[in-house]
């Protein structure tokens, strides 16, 4: 009789749903409290007509999620893509509950999305329809309830006109019902790379457990946007040889290092390909490739069961979020491949998001300094907890990672009375 073989469940959805199971039972924790985890306790679907430059009417799509407020008003997100849909918003609404919570922060999780390329939008389009998106969720989000923030395809200008929209709404200027705003009104210094700044951070921390120098280390980038492109740049200040880099139109690869700045240039001005025919690579070959540090981040099942067997890095840092499926997750940490996780690299960003929304209810702002410092200290105890808890659970990262915010979460549940 024929083995049977059964494809992965790629739904982001399902997925953290598992990671949240894997994790609960390590803890022991109750039936009812699990339920509760694994269900938004608020998604809002909303539709909005936007006027198109031709003069016609468009109507488009999206979402808010808010996971679990017990630890404080949720935090997370906006994205704009094409491939946006309400399971999506609703696991990583999920994911930054738990990644509020590993790195200690009084935030639950939200996240919200509008199905739209805004690649073929032009700047008014786009600012009409970051404004209908924000009006249409006027009513759940503010500085107490839901705090919006950058994601795909979103940027500090975006976050500026969301601000001023809800701002205009509520007849007051409201900097902190979003982050990632535009310095001049109320962003805070250090944000734009705080993502990659805590990745990095992660980096070198596990660069330190397994006794190895960061100087010379090779590195590979699936993905050269803000994350990407500026964790390349940290890493190859810090002596790494960053041999591989992607986006969405190919990858390039030189095992003797790439050319950063160039690369960045081309990114700009060209496409990376024009970084020479002899340098490009299959986008796919990047993952497998025999480096140091391999850093996934673009979006979600970058690495599943079908090709976790064949990378070949020692340390992966999930700067994307979702990019290593349930099964890979299971392959890699067989193999020995330390893969920190999502909710964990990539924390750095809502951290300073965090900061932001501080400076913003106190009307004081940090130096760029300050904050690099904090999210430093923040980092690198989180790691460090998450690496303690590994080895106390006898479990990989990930799992240790959910089982800190897991704790924290019904912690906080209980407290309130909640169960």
């Amino acid at each position: 009789m024929p083995m049977i073989v059964t494809k992965e469940n790629l739904n982001p959805y399902e997925i953290v749903k598992k990671q949240i199971e894997t994790a609960a039972a390590k803890l022991g924790l109750e039936p009812h409290i699990i339920e509760i985890l694994k269900r938004p306790m608020r998604v809002l679907s909303v539709s909005f007509p936007v006027k198109m430059d031709d003069g016609s009417i468009r109507v488009f799509e999206g979402y808010r999620a808010q996971h679990n407020d017990a630890l404080g008003p949720t935090k997370g997100g906006i994205r704009f893509h094409p491939d946006v849909t309400l399971d999506e918003v609703k696991a990583l609404s999920m994911w930054m509950s738990f990644k509020c919570a590993v790195v200690g922060l009084p935030y639950g999780g939200g996240k919200g999305g509008v199905v739209c390329n805004p690649q073929t939008l032009s700047r008014g389009e786009l600012e009409r329809v970051s404004r209908g998106f924000i009006e249409a969720i006027s009513q759940i989000i503010g500085p107490d309830k839901d705090i919006p923030a950058p994601d795909v395809y979103t940027n500090s200008q975006i976050m500026g006109w969301m601000m001023d929209t809800y701002s205009r709404i509520n007849q007051s200027f409201s900097p902190g019902v979003i982050t990632g705003k535009p310095l001049i009104i109320g962003g805070s210094k250090g944000r734009n790379e705080a993502t990659a700044h805590g990745c990095v951070i992660t980096i070198q921390e596990a660069m330190k457990k397994l006794g190895r120098p960061l100087k010379d280390a090779t590195v590979a980038i699936q993905g050269f946007g803000n994350a990407g492109r500026t964790a390349a740049k940290l890493l190859a200040e810090l002596g790494c040889k960053i041999v591989a880099v992607s986006d969405s139109k190919g990858a390039i690869y030189d095992p003797n290092g790439l050319d950063i700045a160039k690369v960045e240039h081309l990114k700009d001005h060209h496409t990376l390909l024009d970084y020479g025919a002899e340098y490009q690579i299959d986008p796919s070959a990047l993952l497998e490739l025999k480096v140091d540090i391999l850093i996934p981040a673009a979006l979600e099942n970058a690495i599943t069961s079908e090709n976790a067997d064949q990378v070949q890095a020692k340390i992966i840092a999930e700067a994307a979020n979702g990019p290593i499926s349930p099964d890979a997750n299971r392959i890699l940490t067989e193999k020995g491949i330390i893969v920190i996780p999502d909710i964990l690299a990539n924390a750095g960003g809502v951290t300073v998001s965090y900061f932001e929304w501080v400076q913003n209810l106190m009307n004081y702002y940090w130096s760029e300094e300050e904050v690099n410092k904090k999210l430093t200290d923040i980092m690198v105890q989180s790691f460090h907890a998450v690496y303690e808890a590994a080895e106390e659970y006898e479990t990989d990262l990930r799992t240790a990672a959910y089982i800190i915010s897991l704790k924290r979460i019904t912690e906080a549940m209980k407290a309130r009375g909640w169960v």
